[in-house]
């Protein structure tokens, strides 16, 4: 079916990508379609459900108008600078304008080998294809600004991971755009001013149309991190590997690799099995948010003015990462504990409960859910930790309007809990789909309770927990 397809990147200088097409698959077949996401881009879902829908899915039709392409950066990774990343196993299919003047990359993850691939297979297994779609679409149901997942597909071949065989599948991406803080360390690490200059002006003409400046983009970029940061704290989500090649300057959560969310919460909590010494951990993500930004603020430089000046108006931006992020955190976690407008004296009601919350290991998702139903005690280890706390917390809510609307608001009663991600990735290799879209439909509602869902709500028992989480790659 025809697309409309604006590949404004494509028309960047030939240094900021590898032309290519995607590398086809043996045989593949379909898994999943975005459907309601499909009609708001324009496609026509049972198209894109089809044979030729799962063909462009899977690579194996390039359809109209699109000009694929690999995006080239470089990134920081757990701190270490490394010059050339890039797209090693994605593939830019092109920019769609959706009817009403959207503009959305569509990326093919899983696409084979490419010039930024560094000897890898270029190819992505099922596991993290699946985790990747489920829990992107949960971030969406729950409002948090992400990359979308538009369809999956299996590719009918094998890929070599973890010293065995899995099946290879590729994932198709919906972004505001896949520009990274690393895709100006790229060019700032050549000294290429030109492709610098040309980046900022494409960067802030796609996302911040109102900006006239470097300084303008950056400050855009630090108040969308602060306000992403909030959101992910607010739900207990940890990245697990934010390199500022996975920092995206439109305010996106992207690139899901060792993703997991809290259980029983403690602020320094890792799962990923490559953060050996928890460098992402939960309470580090809004120092790493800024970390990032300024790499983002050391590349932008040159373009905001000359020597010191330059420096100076830079650090002044990013010194207001942090007011923005304790505002738009203190906004979220007050609505958590049913109070519409948190105000400063609110952080230390809110502080309390988290500490008693770690040193008693009370679920994040339940505790929270539990304020509004009457059963949060019943997630500490010994709840009197909560019922001491909980008169200042009743005096304080006793002011509120509806405290019980504003908390069924902000508190799902469902998340991607990790076991039930890794029992539908084992169901999934094993040939059954059926955990995976029950999944996905009770996360597609995480506010709603639903008895049909009842199991997916609860924690896991001790022999189902999940310690590590692990990168596709």
């Amino acid at each position: 079916m025809p697309l409309n397809f604006d590949n404004s990147y494509a028309r960047l200088p030939e240094r900021f990508f590898s032309a290519l097409p995607p590398v086809a698959v043996a045989n593949p077949g379909a898994i999943a379609v975005n459907r309601a996401l499909a009609a708001a881009l324009g496609f026509e879902a049972d198209w894109l459900a089809g044979p030729e829908g799962t063909a462009m899915l899977a690579g194996n039709l390039v359809p109209e108008g699109a000009e694929p392409i690999a995006q080239a950066y470089a990134g920081h990774q757990f701190g270490g600078f490394v010059p050339q990343l890039g797209d090693g196993r994605a593939i830019l299919l092109g920019e769609i304008v959706t009817p009403e003047g959207g503009r959305f990359d569509l990326t093919l993850k899983g696409a084979g080998r490419t010039p930024f691939s560094r000897g890898g297979d270029g190819r992505a297994w099922l596991g993290p294809v699946l985790r990747e779609y489920v829990v992107s679409e949960a971030m969406a149901a729950l409002g948090v600004p992400t990359t979308r997942a538009l369809g999956c597909v299996t590719t009918g071949e094998t890929v070599y991971r973890d010293g065995v065989h899995k099946p290879g599948a590729v994932l198709a991406r919906i972004a505001a755009s896949h520009i990274r803080v690393g895709t100006f360390e790229y060019f700032a690490a050549r000294g290429d001013e030109d492709a610098l200059a040309k980046l900022c002006n494409h960067t802030i003409s796609r996302h911040f149309p109102e900006d006239d400046t470097a300084l303008d983009l950056l400050a855009s970029v630090t108040a969308a991190q602060a306000r992403l940061i909030a959101a992910w704290m607010s739900f207990g989500f940890i990245h697990g590997v934010m390199n500022t090649d996975n920092c995206a300057l439109s305010g996106e959560t992207i690139d899901y690799g060792p993703c997991a969310f809290l259980e029983a919460y403690h602020p320094q909590k890792v799962f990923s099995s490559i953060d050996a010494r928890g460098r992402y951990a939960y309470a580090n993500q809004p120092q790493i948010a800024l970390w990032n930004l300024a790499q983002l603020g050391s590349c932008l430089l040159s373009l905001i003015g000359a020597g010191e000046q330059a420096v100076s108006e830079a650090q002044a931006v990013l010194d207001g990462f942090a007011p923005a992020y304790q505002e738009a955190w203190l906004a979220r976690m007050g609505r958590k504990i049913g109070i519409a407008r948190a105000n400063p004296g609110d952080r230390v009601l809110i502080e309390a409960l988290l500490n008693r919350m770690a040193s008693e290991g009370a679920d994040f998702t339940r505790t929270f859910r539990g304020l509004s139903t009457g059963t949060a005690a019943q997630e500490f280890a010994d709840p009197q930790a909560f019922e001491t706390w909980a008169p200042d917390w009743r005096a304080r809510i006793a002011r509120e309007k509806d405290p019980e609307a504003v908390m069924a608001a902000a508190n799902p009663v469902r998340i991607p809990r990790n076991h039930r991600i890794e029992e539908m990735i084992a169901a999934a290799v094993a040939g059954d789909y059926a955990p995976f879209h029950r999944l996905h439909a009770a996360l597609a509602a995480p506010f709603t309770p639903a008895e049909s869902f009842a199991d997916l709500e609860a924690a896991p028992r001790p022999e189902e927990r999940v310690a590590r989480t692990f990168c596709g790659t």
